[in-house]
């Protein structure tokens, strides 16, 4: 017993709630940090969404299908909220939300213009901390949205730093804490620092509300009557709505004076952005005209609505800070005395429960360095998960209580998916930047949340496979711009790994797999049926995720109507059939009747091979190079785009082991492959078979695209630093190209692509994301695990340079750990201090900022520093596993090192 392993609280909780016993998870940081300028709440007739609701508008306009707020919080169907609002007197409007350029506005795309961090979360979120640096200057709109318009494409973005706002670190670090002393009892404590020199006053206007779904007339679940928030003390405010229990809210003294509460609507200004009559005197912006302006009629005296506000006015001496608490809780039962030596103490609690949950999470080998780095991924990554809500049918219809949408408006996107459902808590790339979710990025996600929530992994991948997601075609929803687009199918790839991280080998979820096998079986259907669009196993999928990798945007038809035989496209599906392959032959370990469909993706993945290998003669490989390329067919013409990027290098992410011993337990499998081996000996040819020495015990087959010796030859360029391998990662495109852009006469036009290591200089698809050079994390991801199983079955023997050119030996192990370490390297502080993500931003030179961690979109192919996305965690938090393995190894070396020492020095005579 001596040995058991202690159960933390968190875990406790985690368990609570998959038995329904208590509700941990009804309340987290579910809301979005942008709903303006989203899809969902476009009703133009073009689809024009970042004009339609601009930001201007969202301080003004209610929102139909959700709420955003600064490091925010709400109930999972985002009915009651809870946000962060400030003023340092100087700036023209409120900071009620964080502001971002729109993608025209962006000389790079869409991005958000702001300073902050997700510092911590459990996965109940009984523990959570961010940070929102404010400066104590005016805020420089203006000047962010002119020079970014001024600056072209082959240049940086303009970002907040550069401005100069943050000079003599005159700014506020407003660090907002949320902790559960129930499900149903949040204290929330802001404080605020004041990183400058000098006293500075802060407006604070921490604000509740409900999120309106009393205006539009609707008819199904989630649409309700008007709730009402009214005084019910001195600082206090009673919260009533049809589907929740009363609630209360308060407010904390502030230097023994309680905050003054002001009330509104959450309802439409129609005076102010249609010049229309208001159906309600008191609406949504009235805290911005009483602070800024001085309109003390623009809130309502009664003290009710929908919107209440705790007003402070805070002097932050220079170099010091300051606190107010807050606590939500059920009204009936509520603490008569909410503040004080309690909640401090629950406070306490939960942030030193997170510190047991992680402890017991991260390998203990991780230096304190990297255990900062993996504690903010995983932070979040489980901030990021966002209240979503989208009604096909009554988007593209429109309300009954609003005026009918303008025509076209029914036709400019998705009206194909009138089906579509969601009211539901997602994992989002970035809740500024992409605020909507993303069919291959929550497959990322999800593999990292396995090792924090095995339920709520689970739950995600399930959910894009139901009925009110999924198309009847079989198709899964891409995004939503456009549900109908194609991205990679990496969905049955997640479903495996979380199987096999969320339980050990005899007691893992097989329910699970199975519900996810069957439904990926008719996603696997449709791009059999829609994606082969000969029939002789060679796919074409559009973009796939890698938006401007290419000569043309592969999403749209091609010029002179050539089409595109994609070696992405292809690997991809022969890594959706290998995946599919090892899920059935693990589902048939205890149910015969998996063993058929086992054969089918056996002898499915082999066509698939051979296609990519041989049809035509040497099928998408090119013998001359020693690389998979994409090819063009125009009329009786085949051409090779004979250009080196992550498209060739996809097709080694298809390789499965299967193991014999495994094998022999299936008898109907085995007969079948037998007679496939045997009788079929001109696609057999692209099975490996090993079998291993006595003292090792085992035989194995090989399932992969390439051979042996073409692995080897991709993989000189993979690990050639003058091509696709950089200092922190594997590039998208190769180096080569930066001196000798590829050029492609195409009909009399030409077409080029040069290899761009930082943001994108072409605005192809939207402009906002480069694969023409930076490192990604998934590919470098999967790029890892596939190297690790060719490792699995060539073992020691198979030897590769590493870098190309170093004259050093490696085993494939080795080269997935040296990629892991340069991956990591990204985020860990050099020689000099400073990360590599974080580029020459002087701001990460002050002592408060070292800490601070942000995880990028994409990173630059030379220098490593951070692009696109700024908190595009969802992904690019695998760093944090990775992490784990890196130490780990680390920790193992140093062991073992020592122990030699310690050896040697008992060697030596006395």
């Amino acid at each position: 017993m001596a040995n058991q392993k202690t159960v933390t609280a968190e875990e406790l909780r985690l368990a609570e709630d998959d038995r329904r016993e208590k509700n941990w998870k009804r309340w987290g940081p579910y809301l979005a940090e942008r709903q303006w300028g989203t899809v969902r709440e476009d009703y133009s007739a073009d689809g024009s969404c970042w004009t339609y609701f601009p930001h201007d508008h969202a301080r003004s306009r209610a929102y139909r299908w959700g709420e955003d707020g600064i490091l925010g919080w709400c109930d999972r169907e985002c009915r009651l909220c809870f946000a962060v609002t400030l003023w340092n007197g100087k700036d023209p409007i409120l900071k009620e939300r964080l502001f971002g350029l729109t993608n025209p506005e962006g000389n790079h795309g869409e991005d958000v213009k702001e300073c902050y961090f997700y510092l911590d979360s459990t996965p109940t979120h009984s523990y959570c901390k961010g940070l929102y640096k404010y400066p104590q200057a005016e805020f420089p709109y203006r000047q962010l949205v002119e020079e970014n318009a001024r600056r072209g494409k082959d240049q940086p973005e303009y970002e907040l730093g550069d401005t100069g706002v943050f000079a003599g670190n005159r700014y506020f670090d407003v660090a907002v804490e949320y902790a559960k002393a129930s499900p149903d009892d949040i204290l929330i404590r802001l404080t605020i620092a004041n990183r400058g020199a000098d006293d500075a006053e802060l407006h604070l206007l921490p604000t509740l509300w409900f999120r309106n779904s009393w205006s539009w007339g609707c008819k199904h679940e989630g649409c309700t009557l008007k709730p009402q928030l009214r005084r019910a003390g001195q600082s206090s405010v009673i919260a009533e709505h049809e589907t929740l229990e009363r609630f209360r809210f308060d407010a904390s003294l502030h230097n023994g004076k309680a905050p003054e509460l002001l009330f509104t609507d959450n309802e439409t200004n129609v005076i102010r952005l249609f010049g229309a009559e208001n159906p309600t005197r008191y609406v949504k912006d009235a805290f911005h005209e009483y602070v800024i302006h001085g309109k003390k009629e623009a809130v309502n005296p009664k003290e009710y609505g929908t919107k209440v506000g705790a007003y402070y006015r805070v002097t932050v001496p220079g170099n010091g800070q300051t606190a107010c608490c807050f606590r939500l809780s059920l009204a009936d039962g509520a603490p008569s005395v909410p503040f004080g030596e309690e909640f401090d103490r629950i406070l306490d609690e939960r942030r030193q429960e997170a510190d047991e949950f992680y402890d017991s999470r991260i390998h203990g080998a991780v230096s304190t360095g990297q255990r900062a780095v993996a504690r903010q991924a995983y932070a979040g990554l489980l901030w990021s998960k966002q209240f979503y809500h989208y009604v096909v049918s009554d988007w593209l219809d429109g309300d009954p209580a609003q005026p009918p949408p303008p025509p076209g408006h029914s036709t400019c996107r998705n009206g194909d998916w009138r089906h579509f459902f969601a009211r539901d808590v997602l994992s989002m790339p970035d809740k500024w930047e992409y605020p909507w979710f993303a069919a291959w990025d929550l497959a990322f996600h999800v593999v990292q949340l396995a090792y924090l929530d095995a339920s709520y992994a689970k739950e995600q991948l399930l959910l894009l496979m139901r009925e009110w997601y999924t198309h009847a075609s079989g198709k899964l929803p891409a995004y939503e711009f456009h549900f109908g687009d194609v991205n990679p199918p990496v969905h049955a790839w997640a479903c495996w790994r979380v199987y096999k991280i969320t339980g050990h080998r005899g007691s893992r979820d097989t329910r699970f797999l199975e519900r996810a096998f069957q439904k990926l079986v008719i996603n696997f259907t449709w791009w059999v049926n829609r994606k082969d669009i000969e029939g002789k196993h060679v796919f074409a999928g559009g973009f796939l995720g890698l938006d401007n990798i290419g000569l043309f945007d592969r999403s749209k038809p091609l010029p002179n109507g050539g089409r595109l035989e994609q070696a992405d496209g292809t690997a991809w599906m022969a890594f959706y059939c290998g995946t599919m392959l090892a899920m059935a032959l693990e589902l048939a370990s205890t149910n015969p009747a998996y063993e058929d469909i086992a054969s089918k993706f056996f002898e499915h993945f082999v066509a698939i091979t051979d296609a990519m290998n041989s049809l035509g003669g040497t099928g998408l490989w090119n013998e001359a190079d020693g690389f998979y390329y994409d090819q063009l067919l125009m009329d009786t013409q085949t051409v090779p785009l004979r250009v080196r990027t992550a498209v060739g290098v996809i097709p080694l992410f298809a390789a499965e082991v299967l193991e014999c011993a495994i094998i022999d337990k299936l008898p109907g499998f085995r007969k079948r492959m037998n007679w496939f081996l045997k009788h079929r000996s001109d696609l057999a040819r692209h099975i490996s078979y090993m079998q291993k020495g006595a003292a090792e015990g085992h035989s194995h087959y090989l399932l992969a695209i390439p051979s042996r010796d073409r692995l080897q030859r991709v993989l000189k360029y993979v690990l050639d630093e003058q091509e696709l391998l950089a200092p922190h990662g594997v590039r998208s495109l190769s180096r080569h190209y930066r001196d000798n852009p590829f050029v492609f006469d195409f009909g009399g036009e030409e077409y080029s692509i040069r290899y761009e290591p930082g943001e994108s200089s072409t605005g192809m698809f939207g402009g906002n994301s480069n694969w023409r050079g930076p490192i990604w994390m998934p590919i470098n991801f999967l790029l890892i695990e596939s190297l690790e199983r060719y490792h699995h079955f060539y073992g020691e023997e198979f030897q590769i340079e590493c870098p190309t050119g170093s004259g050093k030996m490696m085993n494939l192990w080795q080269v997935a750990h040296e990629l892991k370490r340069r991956l990591t390297a990204l985020f860990v502080p050099d020689a000099s201090g400073r990360r590599p993500i974080n580029g020459n931003d002087p701001l990460f030179d002050n002592p408060e900022c070292q800490d601070l961690v942000l995880f990028y979109e994409y990173f630059h192919g030379d220098t490593g520093q951070g692009c696109g996305a700024s908190h595009q965690t969802g992904w690019s938090a695998l760093v944090g596993h990775l992490i784990e393995d890196v130490g780990e190894r680390a920790a193992k070396a140093a062991q073992s090192s020592q122990g030699r020492r310690t050896a040697a020095r008992v060697a030596v005579p006395k």
